[in-house]
């Protein structure tokens, strides 16, 4: 096996050519672990030095990257994974799957070597499932570093049926019933409900701004968050990016002509991906556009055969109510002895 690390950001696209196929053989194939994603996070951040370890086989063919990076926290040097943990929902190493049990170790031994660079490792918002997060921690204890997991956030997640209707009755019925009103309600002619995604004929970078100006208008925390250093750069250029690739679904409620309500959302692997929303509280809220426009939403992922249904990072109330069922994250922190 080959490692190397590699500390210029022309490595996103070096590896242009294999990194997504690397993903479609691991156990981390989501979208935050794309090419796409890392690469757009990376430059919209910039955090700290550059340490993308890959490996490879004697015959040259990509089999693990671990996207890292130092970040300064607290006075500390910490590794970890591109993307973390802002804006990103999931994060991994890259291990193609055959080769995981071989390789993890191997990956251990190459931060051990890499740790004049850092004081302590941080790897965030790792999936309960991930064999990764199975493995790692005494992979590291074996190699002398105090290791802590711990649960970072859930995701709740909708395990979609074929219909609409066999959705519907999956709910609890004091849910159901509420949905049921809501919509009845919207669908009434005088309000003039309507809503729309955003595809080809429209202006992504105008329809963009809707929805930031929605997600601002939300509360004051989105508002901030927005305020944020590169945060509006990174949503406006992951939404181009997302658009290009055909995985984006932005989608905009109207009342009376009017953007009520909006979600950005990804679609992978037969999935959807509730990435964010936004809505106008103090002028819609009695109707609900949120609550409508999801229901739509889930109504089109079916239509369009998806399987499930990840509401991504966050307990709200509103995700159980839809038939979310939580999925954890985790963070594990390392510390050399």
């Amino acid at each position: 096996m080959n490692f190397e690390i590699h500390n210029s950001p022309d490595i996103f696209d070096r590896l242009e050519p294999e990194w997504n196929a690397l993903v479609s053989r691991s156990a981390s194939n989501r979208i935050f672990s794309t090419l796409e994603w890392q690469a757009n996070w990376w430059y919209a951040f910039d955090p700290g030095p550059l340490h993308v370890l890959t490996c490879r086989d004697a015959g040259g063919r990509l089999l693990a990257i671990a996207p890292l990076f130092v970040d300064r926290i607290d006075g500390e040097r910490v590794l970890s994974l591109v993307g973390c943990k802002e804006v990103t929902d999931y994060l991994d190493i890259i291990i193609d799957r055959e080769a995981l049990d071989d390789l993890l170790p191997a990956i251990v031994d190459q931060f051990c070597r890499m740790q004049p660079l850092y004081d302590r490792i941080e790897i965030c918002n790792v999936p309960e499932a991930s064999p990764v997060l199975k493995a790692l921690p005494q992979l590291l204890k074996s190699r002398g570093f105090n290791v802590e997991v711990r649960q970072e956030d859930v995701c709740p997640v909708v395990e979609l049926p074929a219909t609409w209707g066999e959705y519907i009755n999956s709910l609890d019925k004091k849910q159901r019933h509420e949905l049921r009103r809501k919509l009845r309600r919207a669908q009434a002619p005088a309000l003039d409900v309507d809503w729309y995604l955003v595809g080809p004929e429209h202006d992504l970078d105008v329809e963009m701004g809707h929805f930031l100006e929605l997600m601002a208008a939300s509360d004051h925390a989105k508002s901030s968050f927005l305020d944020g250093p590169g945060n509006r750069d990174f949503f406006r250029n992951i939404a181009a990016v997302m658009m290009e690739r055909g995985w984006l679904r932005l989608s905009f409620l109207t009342i009376g002509g009017q953007r009520a309500a909006s979600y950005l959302n990804f679609v992978c692997n037969n999935e959807m991906l509730v990435y964010n929303s936004g809505l106008r509280p103090d002028t819609w809220g009695h109707l609900s556009p949120g609550i409508v426009l999801l229901a739509w939403n889930i109504r089109h992922s079916i239509e369009e055969g998806m399987s499930r249904f990840d509401f991504l990072q966050g307990n709200e109330t509103y995700k159980y109510q839809m038939g979310g069922r939580d999925e954890a994250v985790f963070n594990l922190y390392a510390r050399s002895l």
